[in-house]
């Protein structure tokens, strides 16, 4: 049963493949008869042994320039029928928002530590939890240090040493004993001891055993090692206090974007947690490296936090503003991406399409910027260019161009007939490394030395196969006699359009135009 279910999958492929054929065969075969009848009937490209001067194709183009960008002329009813639009290519100013995922984090800028400058241990802890906010000036715990008693007691001593010794002749013991003074109460003030510790020593005239240690900035606890009876050295961390008034948020941004940012910019953050609102910030940083998983630069934002409001590990959107500036924008619509290159179809009027290479910028919304190879005012094609793109393919494949008006001969003297012999090894070519045989002879029957001779061998686009055009040329080498040669490598096997082209003193001598099949697949 499985077997005749293939089977029948099989034929119904194969009858829906040669369906597809036979229609790609009824639309391109009346124009390959049209556009070959035209041809033959035209004296001045018609194909043979002995071919003469050619006029100069439009728009200037030289007689060997790209067939896939070869001007193109289509008449209204076939632009209508394709569904042709144009768009102008305007110059405005231009901005992209950049949509990347982020998380907050703490300000580092805006963190404290909490450490003491003497030995000693830890009595009355106040700010026993993390995340307990706490103000500058807040008491957190109460510290008895015995150099801090000793401290206290040489302060004192002077103290009563300045008012008990009487003055001698010279006055000299109470300037003593106030220097005396005020070297205990600057070691107090180096030890960290409040002012307000200070003036109640002074005050009260008693040493004060347990030294209260306060905030140094206001914000929330985030690490807490303070503990009752603790001994601690200096060097210990006993707090750390994060203001989270201010935050940093970290956006992870592609590295193709990351060339569009610069500190200052613009920025807006949201969260889903808060339908609605928006936080203002600003690109702080653009941190120095790739992460290489990811492919992404982490981008440091600063935005201001009322309320607290984002909480460090919060997951938020983030959008940057990218300002551009004035910028040539086109409809994304108007360029067609060979693979290798962009194009777009400047629209002359009246049918004449040129194909144009360009160089694209940023994507935006539903247009692109061009960076190169389009003016401001000029119009494009916006719709259709694939179908464009085909029509230009089989108009340079069977040389259907619109040839331009002729211009008054520079000289009364009859332009010089060549007859051209072609042939390859081997012969038939084959995909791959080929060489080219050309021998020119003048209209007397004499050998033609002395020319620049170059062979185009092209095959256009067939879009149903998903192939694009192919084009592959070689440059002739004046063996002497007439007698030219030269090698060309033909990237697939298939039927090529030869055209052979030939030169003096940068004028067109003699061409030759033929079909070849080369050998070797696709």
């Amino acid at each position: 049963m499985k077997t005749r279910s293939y089977q029948l999958a099989l034929a119904a492929t194969v009858g829906v493949c040669v369906l597809l054929a036979g229609a790609l065969g009824y639309v391109l075969l009346p124009r390959y008869r049209a556009a070959t009848q035209a041809a033959s009937q035209d004296p001045v490209v018609a194909r043979g042994p002995a071919m003469t001067a050619q006029p100069t194709p439009p728009s200037g183009a030289a007689p060997n320039a790209d067939p896939g960008l070869a001007p193109l002329q289509l008449s209204p009813k076939r632009m209508q029928e394709i569904g042709v639009t144009s768009a102008t290519a305007e110059l405005k100013d231009v901005s992209d928002d950049l949509s990347v995922p982020g998380n907050v984090d703490i300000d580092e800028e805006r963190l404290s530590y909490v450490q003491t400058r003497f030995p000693g241990w830890i009595q009355d802890v106040q700010a026993n939890a993390t995340y307990q906010y706490v103000r500058k000036g807040q008491r957190l715990f109460t510290m008895y240090s015995p150099d801090i008693v000793s401290s206290e007691q040489e302060y004192l001593l002077a103290r009563q040493n300045k008012t008990a010794f009487s003055q001698d002749a010279h006055n000299m013991g109470t300037q003593e004993d106030g220097w005396l003074q005020k070297a205990a109460e600057e070691r107090l003030r180096q030890f960290g001891v409040p002012a307000q510790a200070i003036a109640d020593l002074e005050q009260s005239g008693k040493v004060q055993r347990n030294i209260a240690v306060e905030s140094p900035a206001s914000g929330y606890i985030t690490e807490r090692d303070a503990l009752p009876n603790e001994y601690v050295q200096p060097e210990t961390k006993l707090y750390t206090i994060a203001d989270l008034s201010t935050v940093w948020v970290y956006a992870n941004v592609f590295q193709n974007d990351i060339g569009k940012l610069k500190p200052g910019d613009p920025a807006q953050v949201t969260v889903d947690a808060y339908p609605g609102r928006h936080f203002n910030g600003r690109i702080d940083q653009i941190l120095p490296q790739v992460d290489m998983t990811t492919r992404t630069v982490r981008v440091r934002l600063v935005f201001s936090n009322p309320g607290v409001i984002l909480k460090p590990g919060m997951y938020v959107n983030v959008a940057i503003s990218v300002r551009l500036g004035r910028q040539i924008v086109i409809p994304a619509s108007a360029v067609l991406q060979t693979g290798t290159r962009a194009v777009a179809f400047v629209d002359h009027g009246n049918g004449s399409l040129e194909p144009r290479a360009i160089e694209i910028g940023t994507q935006l919304d539903d247009s692109v910027v061009v960076l190169s190879g389009l003016k401001a005012g000029e119009k494009v094609v916006s719709s259709a260019n694939f179908l464009v793109d085909s029509e230009a393919q089989l108009q340079a494949a069977m040389g259907a161009f619109t040839p331009a008006t002729p211009q008054p001969a520079a000289s009364s003297a009859p332009a010089t007939q060549i007859e051209v012999d072609f042939s390859t090894d081997p012969s038939p070519p084959r995909k791959g490394a080929n060489t080219v045989h050309v021998k020119l002879t003048g209209s007397d029957g004499k050998p033609a030395p002395g020319a620049q001779v170059t062979a185009t061998f092209f095959m256009p686009a067939m879009p149903a196969m998903g192939m694009a055009a192919e084009r592959d040329a070689a440059t002739l080498s004046d063996k002497g006699n007439g007698l030219y040669e030269g090698s060309v490598q033909l990237s697939t096997g298939g039927t090529w359009q030869v055209t052979v082209t030939v030169q003096r003193g940068g004028q067109t001598v003699g061409t030759k135009q033929l079909s070849l099949s080369a050998t070797g697949g696709m």
